[in-house]
């Protein structure tokens, strides 16, 4: 990476792929765009959320500084383009990121949008405000090298930074990293947000439905097409399933295909397009270490040498998902560890005998057997990808004599909990929304992170989280990211199963819509989507 980088010559081309990929004469104005979901989002700021189910209904009430190309479906800072900011570049230390911001924008309530907005919004985040009515500040962590935002005029801000962070861009274009309007309190944001997006704001019926209209004021003057996004929750999977392949529904809610499910609506519907896709969520077991026993490091290493991971991947998603560490292995991910690597790591060779015998052996040193087994809870999602995945965790964990009893938590409960580490034992699908390890282990994985649930600290792993988050060659930082990545598993830290692999469908109708391959966070807010009918 140079001293300098700039993407304002993305915006044009920008353009140029979107006409090349769909001439303007066949683009058709108007009509519904009509959604499904699957759960119930906890609230409607982004800010304060991290979970898909507060971003896909909400995601076009906002825009972000910079923006992933919703056209190519690989992330990463080449693909990053500009959004509320026109251009950037980094001055000579790398420790100042200015945005020439657009002119002329307004927020949804009609207040013009100007670089103190940006100002206010990144001072929330780092606590720099003169109001913190933040309830979470989830990412915070990613923003601990950011000293303060100044601003020249209106229509410029600069991110001032103690030390470079070559990762900053990628996470301002993730789907958590709106701008918010100074104006308007967080208590607004959570139920009736404002924002610059393409859509406004329209209605939210917890549990029911939630309705978005066209911002006939947004800055791009030919966008958004459609006139609405109408989304309604429905909580049984095959009832979604159904009601998509009957054509009641535009497209799946992300990842919401399984494997063999996707079979089924290619037979129910053939002119349906599906893909199957890497999500950017991981499956992983999280041992509050907190609590006793499990604050001892040898029954965290025994449940760690049970997973038999071959048996999830194949059983949930007929080998379609990715072995790997914390970060996404490759082709799909930037940094994740090559395999031969891999399968020299704790529990990841390919003799699963030998492993479980271990795990056995250690719990048997401990005092524990098939006549004296230890009784624990698993908590989990009251969601199907995490239901099933569950209930493979428990019947591998009675292998070393842990007698396991599912306990099922809604939405808002179960985030509660990982919020308060208020749990012993949890299976959880970890949502990765940018591709970065500073948006991935230093979130999950730092001392100090919020949404380090396990309450995981190595300080030898904090100081190379710092190393690479700091450090401008892309390949010595990958190799720093290697050599956390084989502390993580030595230490039982949060022991990844699988990186999971879905498919999103939609109707043969639906014009624009690309899921992308190593993040299913940031597409979201449709609108280029189109439809021809």
């Amino acid at each position: 990476m140079g001293s300098r980088l700039s993407r304002a010559a993305c915006a044009p081309l920008f353009g140029v792929i979107l006409i090349a990929a769909t001439p303007a004469s066949a683009q058709k104005k108007g009509g519904t765009l009509r959604l499904y979901h699957n759960d119930n989002p906890p609230s409607t700021s982004l800010l304060e959320e991290s979970t898909i189910a507060s971003v896909m209904p909400f995601a076009a009430v906002f825009n972000n500084l910079v923006v992933f190309d919703p056209a190519k479906p690989h992330e990463s800072l080449v693909t990053v383009i500009p959004d509320l900011a026109e251009s950037w570049s980094w001055d000579s230390t790398n420790t100042r990121l200015t945005f020439k911001l657009r002119q002329g924008v307004k927020w949804h309530d009609g207040q013009p949008f100007t670089a103190r907005d940006v100002q206010c919004t990144w001072r929330m985040l780092i606590g720099k405000a003169e109001t913190q009515d933040f309830k979470r500040n989830p990412r915070k962590v990613w923003y601990t090298k950011l000293k303060d935002v100044s601003t020249n005029g209106d229509h410029e801000a600069t991110f001032e930074l103690s030390e470079p962070q070559p990762g900053l861009l990628a996470l301002l274009a993730s789907a958590f990293s709106p701008v918010y309007p100074c104006h308007v309190p967080q208590q607004v944001m959570r139920t009736r947000p404002v924002g610059t997006g393409p859509f406004k704001f329209a209605e939210f019926k917890r549990g029911e439905s939630m309705r978005l209209t066209r911002n006939p004021d947004y800055f791009r003057k030919d966008r958004p097409y459609l006139d609405e996004i109408a989304v309604r929750t429905i909580d049984s999977r095959a009832t979604r399933m159904l009601a998509f392949s009957t054509g009641d529904f535009d497209i799946t809610f992300p990842s919401d295909v399984s494997v063999p499910l996707m079979k089924d609506i290619q037979a129910r519907s053939p002119n349906a397009v599906c893909e199957m896709t890497t999500t950017g969520v991981l499956t992983n077991l999280m041992v509050n270490r907190a609590n006793p026993p499990f604050d001892n490091p040898d029954i965290r290493r025994a449940m760690s040498l049970s997973l038999d991971r071959k048996a999830f991947n194949t059983i949930l998603m007929e080998g379609q998902a990715r072995m790997g560490g914390a970060m996404l292995p490759k082709d799909e991910g930037e940094w994740g560890m090559p395999p031969e690597m891999l399968a020299q790591l704790l529990g990841y060779g390919p003799d699963t005998a030998k492993n479980l015998a271990e795990a056995q052996a250690i719990m048997q040193k401990l005092g524990y057997s098939e006549a004296k087994p230890l009784s624990i809870k698993v908590q989990t999602r009251n969601l199907p990808s995490y239901r099933d995945a569950a209930v493979i965790l428990t019947d591998q964990l009675k292998k070393i004599y842990i007698n396991a009893e599912l306990d099922i938590l809604d939405t808002p409960r179960w985030y509660a909990k990982l919020q308060r580490k208020d749990y012993t034992i949890g299976l959880n699908l970890t949502g990765v929304s940018v591709d970065d390890p500073d948006g991935n282990l230093v979130e999950n994985y730092s001392c100090n992170s919020e949404r380090n649930y396990t309450q995981y600290c190595n300080a030898e792993v904090d100081g190379l989280l710092a190393a690479q988050s700091r450090e401008l060659d892309k390949d010595k930082r990958r190799k720093i990211v290697w050599d956390i990545e084989r502390i993580l598993v030595e230490d039982a830290a949060r022991p990844v199963i699988q990186h999971n692999a879905a498919a999103n469908c939609w109707q043969p109708y639906v014009k624009n819509y690309k899921p992308h391959s190593n993040s299913q966070y940031n597409n979201s807010r449709f609108e280029d989507v189109w439809l021809d009918k």
